[in-house]
């Protein structure tokens, strides 16, 4: 994996500060004492955190390191508008990829972490992606128009 410098600096080049940045988990992978240097040198001040398998000091709020986040959970359901003229995009967000999702057939997106899959292998079936940085081509977070651009073909998954 690149370093934690280039991370961080790939991160702030694409989120503003007043952007929200989705963060799909382990954010804690360096160890509990990394967990508020990565948190202060993130410019975003809206992060939003699915917790990953590295995550057990924020899952457990150990010295209140919650605080750092805007929310924090393991799992959600998310409508995204992108303006008043577009529809809501509708996402379930998960570290974990999950095979079998509520609304799966009307087309709500499946987007997790973990699996750390580049290229074609970031889809899963249907609308599912591993967004994690270490699949981006560029190592850095997908803006919300880059995954509706890569899922707008994908068909949707029937599969139970």
């Amino acid at each position: 994996f690149p370093s934690h410098d280039r991370w961080v600096n790939n991160i702030n080049e694409v989120v503003g500060v007043d952007d929200i940045l989705i963060h799909l988990g382990d954010w804690s992978f360096g160890g509990f004492e990394k967990i508020q240097e990565f948190r202060d040198q993130i410019n975003c001040k809206n992060i939003v955190l699915m917790l990953g398998n590295h995550d057990h000091h924020i899952q457990n709020n150990a010295e209140n390191v919650r605080k750092l986040f805007t929310h924090v959970a393991h799992y959600e359901e998310m409508k995204i508008t992108r303006s008043k003229k577009e529809k809501a995009e509708s996402f379930v967000l998960c570290h974990y990829p999950i095979i079998s999702w509520n609304g799966m057939r009307k087309g709500v997106m499946m987007l997790h972490g973990h699996q750390h899959l580049k290229r074609e292998d970031r889809f899963g079936n249907g609308k599912r992606m591993d967004v994690g940085i270490c699949g981006s081509p560029d190592f850095r977070p997908y803006h919300i128009d880059e995954i509706l651009a890569l899922m707008k073909d994908r068909p949707v998954s029937y599969h139970h």
